[in-house]
């Protein structure tokens, strides 16, 4: 495996914060030698949250945004502002930190990380703090994927948060080899991340959107959707592999919390038909943390919308507080 962490040692891009709001303790910015650049931005700086525990905890969310800029006209702001997270990850941004308005692009009181894909409009990550990171890099070593948008990690004190969009797939296309060629490079990347935080004292943490429904209690119609992308064989044995303490060696957080008889918590539905409101769900959006971290893990919930009208994705955030 290749060192990543020299790979992605690249230029620094700070954006400037919204007027009124000098700038305090914005992070370093890099991004691998073949994709654009991460840009790091930030407003105040607020330690990790309370809320109420007693003890310094973490409150980690991660959540697919379905498109940045049409999400924050249908309530993602609103959302934002009444989150208690210390930490947001962001998918399938499709767009480029300067082409969000201000108040989306930098929120008041956190730290705004970028990784965009090469082509405009598609994937492209983001990670917001309310503490500067120490460091941030982009993609994982990979060539073919360190453009695409589609990895963005950030070094908090003793964690590592990245934030993860993997391919979704359709079976019998490129799309399909594409997400299994991703699959291939990433778990060995995630094997020597975990050795190298272990290494460094430090616990990882990997949010966001995996594409893939590892158990029949993880969808709803899985016996449909036993050859589709997504939940296929392979592609589910494959999360078996990262979860597996002789391979992969990471926790499936919200599962650990959530026993496997339990069906959900899902976290994304389709918009067409009534899959929302039946409830017709996949539990593809995960929060994948080293054991020790895993244990610490205080409370789970999935932020479902309260009806079809009111989502501003067709993912719901997941959310889990971390004791500290």
């Amino acid at each position: 495996m290749p060192d990543c962490f020299a790979l992605n040692a690249v230029n620094t891009v700070t954006f400037p914060l919204r007027r009124g709001h000098p700038a305090r303790g914005a992070g370093p910015a890099t991004s691998g030698p073949s994709g654009p650049r991460a840009a790091v931005v930030g407003k105040g700086g607020k330690p990790f949250s309370a809320l109420g525990y007693g003890r310094a905890v973490l409150t980690v969310t991660s959540v697919n945004v379905n498109g940045l800029r049409a999400a924050a006209r249908k309530g993602y702001l609103e959302w934002l502002a009444g989150s208690p997270a210390d930490v947001v990850c962001l998918q399938e941004v499709r767009a480029e930190a300067e082409q969000l308005p201000d108040e989306v692009r930098v929120p008041a009181g956190l730290h705004a990380v970028y990784a965009p894909a090469a082509a405009r409009g598609r994937a492209g990550g983001a990670v917001l703090t309310r503490r500067a990171p120490e460091a941030v890099r982009t993609g994982f070593g990979a060539a073919e994927f360190d453009g695409s948008g589609r990895y963005l990690e950030v070094d908090l004190p003793g964690v590592t948060v990245a934030s993860l969009y993997l391919p979704s797939g359709e079976v019998g296309t490129e799309r399909q080899a594409e997400k299994e060629r991703f699959m291939a490079a990433f778990l060995p990347y995630l094997r020597d991340l975990r050795g190298r935080a272990a290494a460094d004292g430090r616990e990882v943490l990997v949010c966001g959107d995996w594409n893939i429904a590892h158990r029949e209690a993880d969808l709803k119609n899985w016996r449909a959707n036993r050859a589709a992308s997504g939940f296929l064989p392979e592609e589910r044995a494959w999360m078996t592999r990262v979860f597996d303490p002789a391979d992969g060696g990471y926790t499936d957080v919200v599962r650990a919390l959530h026993p496997a008889e339990e069906y959900g918590p899902y976290t994304w539905w389709s918009y067409r038909g009534r899959a929302f409101d039946a409830d017709t769900g996949w539990r593809i959006d995960y929060h994948v943390a080293t054991p020790r971290l895993a244990e610490r893990a205080l409370k789970t919930e999935v932020e479902r919308a309260p009806s079809h009208a009111e989502r501003w994705s067709d993912h719901a955030p997941v959310t889990v507080v971390y004791d500290l």
